[in-house]
């Protein structure tokens, strides 16, 4: 004979396994390094600055 089973604890218990799959997820997606970030923000700011450079004023 099956053991009962809470269906209340297996939901529980599935949604819990569903969002950890989530997090795995965005941590592939949208995880990047402090050194990543830091790149990325000088590559912007120097972007700026030589638009910013490349003006004419009218």
């Amino acid at each position: 004979m099956v053991e009962p089973v809470s269906l209340n604890q297996a939901r529980k218990a599935r949604a819990r396994q569903d969002a950890k799959a989530a997090a795995a997820e965005n941590r592939v997606r949208f995880g990047r390094t402090k050194s990543e970030r830091a790149v990325a923000k000088a590559q912007a700011r120097k972007a700026d600055s030589q638009l910013d450079g490349a003006k004419r004023e009218p």
